[in-house]
């Protein structure tokens, strides 16, 4: 293929795929505790197996481990993704707000970040960009 004869991207959005022990768990997490929204869904034997959850416009799937492949350990060690948004800040205080208990908040990278790790051990980061100062840890209003 020459340079002349590009053709539009057909990829259109990278979703991450997690493994999970507890579905349930998992769900209540993502739904209950970080807003997500279940917009699809495979039950299998009258169980839910595998599910699709959006929040705004990022997405991330998470599928149950049968009982006897679930390994040693847990299941996101290693695993982190990252999801930019408008105010980081804003996000932690609705899921503290939610019963969730993220790290406080800090400036890396020119970004606040939020960071927290889900039932299996996978770690979420919300992001946003800030001019506040490199290593910065958040001061909560009124605190």
């Amino acid at each position: 293929m020459t340079s002349a004869t590009k053709t539009e991207s057909n990829v259109e959005q990278a979703v991450p795929s997690f493994l999970v022990s507890d579905i349930a768990a998992s769900i209540r997490y993502y739904v209950d505790g970080l807003g997500f929204e279940m917009t699809n869904k495979w039950i299998d034997e009258g169980k839910l197996r595998w599910c699709w959850l959006q929040v705004g416009g990022a997405a991330l799937m998470l599928q149950e481990l049968r009982k006897d492949r679930v390994p040693e350990g847990k299941l996101g060690f290693g695993v982190s993704i990252c999801f930019q948004c408008k105010d980081a800040l804003a996000i932690y205080h609705e899921i503290v707000l939610n019963g969730i208990q993220p790290g406080k908040p800090f400036v890396g990278n020119g970004m606040w970040v939020t960071t927290l790790s889900d039932p299996d051990g996978y770690k979420i980061d919300f992001q946003s960009p800030t001019n506040v100062p490199e290593g910065t840890e958040y001061a909560q209003p009124g605190g």
